[in-house]
């Protein structure tokens, strides 16, 4: 089955607490601190894999989560969570499902990307250890895990990408050109989903993409062809299949110029693309020197020197016989050797975490403090909200950060609930 959309939840896994213990031997009778710190959570990695052609993977499998560092035994650190690698058809785009942001395009087979960074190890106790605070008992909770809904979206990456309306003979003709292996048969919408078929041609060889059949209103969504149309943005050339023998008797130039409208509207940009026009079916006219074939090639070129000042190349072929296949094949060569003249070479995004957000704020609702951001929230869920000292600690970091004046310049007052991430506490102005 093709699938070429999935929504998955990614979850990274947490840090390992860290340790507050001291160091205990015979004959050492004030040992110091020496706890460890806790191991650090599993990183979620996706990568581009060109063996995976669609996303099936993610029709069931739709959670992953990465293992959480071990906690710290004593002066003994906790182990890592182990990171976990998710491969992915290349040319796919990875989004931020909440706020629709792409966060990145796997373009390149082997590219990788961090979705989710794993927790930092807590610190224990040994890292507290000062002039003043020579016997502290504080040690921290692993950070904690970063999870996101994302939305993959598999644009296909081929080069050459053929469009027309359904039952054109699209499939038909990337049967005669390649090895794929296509549904054929003589009612429209056979094919309900991208056909890939690799060509061979000269010492080289390219990769051509048979779509689903494009109808009128397709730009807007109606027909197979609008779920589609995205996996041509990447395509470098496009050959447009004209039927010269429509089932519905409808006129071939009249439908080839639907479709051009359809593409124009959906993305001016790939309209834009080069382009090559080729009648299909003359060997039910007894081969491409018809009469009938003649009249309809002069018409398109008609048609086509109102739009452009170089016309694009027609050739008449049959996808049935075989007939100008490789002229055909010879032409999209050509026109992709000039259209790659000049490559673009994709951004590759390195493979490392998205920086945290250091801002906050303080919002208040129904009488209650919510302080609000990342780093904050970070900060209390790393702390050790049973130990006493660490409170304290926790309480002197916010009033370093400038928490309590910004909370005292929002009106708060003695007894008000604060509320950071999940803790809530009352407010004390002097404590």
């Amino acid at each position: 089955m093709f699938l070429d959309e999935a929504v998955v939840s990614f979850t990274s896994g947490k840090g390992g607490a860290g340790a507050a213990t001291f160091h205990r031997e015979k004959h050492v009778p004030r040992g110091g601190p020496n706890g460890a710190d806790g191991g650090r959570g599993g990183d979620v990695i996706l990568v581009a894999d060109r063996s995976k052609r669609t996303l099936y993977d993610f029709r069931f499998h739709r959670e992953f989560n990465a293992p959480n560092g071990g906690d710290a035994s004593g002066n003994k650190t906790g182990r890592d969570g182990g990171d976990i690698e998710i491969h992915v058809p290349v040319g796919t785009i990875v989004f931020n499902d909440e706020t629709g942001e792409p966060l990145i395009d796997l373009a390149t087979d082997g590219m990788r990307y961090v979705i989710c960074k794993g927790g930092r190890g807590g610190f224990g106790n040994l890292h507290y250890t000062s002039s003043v605070r020579q016997a502290p008992t504080i040690a921290q909770r692993g950070a904690p895990p970063q999870t996101i809904q994302a939305r993959l979206e598999l644009k296909l990456l081929a080069d050459v990408g053929l469009i027309g309306l359904p039952n054109a003979g699209k499939s038909t003709i990337i049967a005669g050109i390649s090895a794929a292996k296509p549904k054929i048969a003589d009612y429209p919408f056979t094919t309900i989903v991208p056909n890939l078929g690799v060509v061979s041609y000269a010492d080289g060889s390219f990769v051509v993409a048979d779509m689903p059949g494009l109808i009128e209103g397709a730009a807007e969504g109606r027909g197979l062809g609008h779920q589609f149309l995205k996996h041509i943005e990447r395509c470098a050339v496009l050959v447009h299949i004209v039927d010269s023998y429509p089932l519905d008797e409808t006129d071939p130039v009249d439908n080839f110029v639907l479709i051009e409208e359809e593409l124009k509207q959906y993305s001016e940009a790939i309209w834009k693309r080069p382009r090559i026009v080729a009648i299909n079916k003359v060997d039910i006219y007894g081969g491409s020197g018809a009469p009938e074939i003649a009249v309809l090639r002069t018409r398109l070129e008609a048609k086509l020197a109102e739009t452009y000042a170089d016309i694009p190349p027609i050739l008449a072929v049959s996808g049935a016989s075989g007939e100008n296949l490789e002229p055909l094949v010879a032409e999209m060569w050509n026109r992709l050797q000039i259209a790659q003249s000049d490559p673009v070479i994709p951004l590759v995004i390195p493979a490392l975490p998205r920086a945290e957000d250091s801002n906050w704020d303080v919002e208040v609702e129904d009488g209650t403090y919510f302080v609000v951001g990342s780093r904050l929230e970070r900060l209390v869920a790393m702390t050790n909200l049973k130990n006493e000292e660490s409170l304290r600690y926790l309480h002197r970091q916010l009033v370093k950060i400038g928490v309590i004046d910004k909370l005292r310049e929002s009106g708060i007052q003695e007894g008000d609930t604060v509320q950071i991430g999940d803790f809530a506490f009352d407010f004390v102005d002097d404590w």
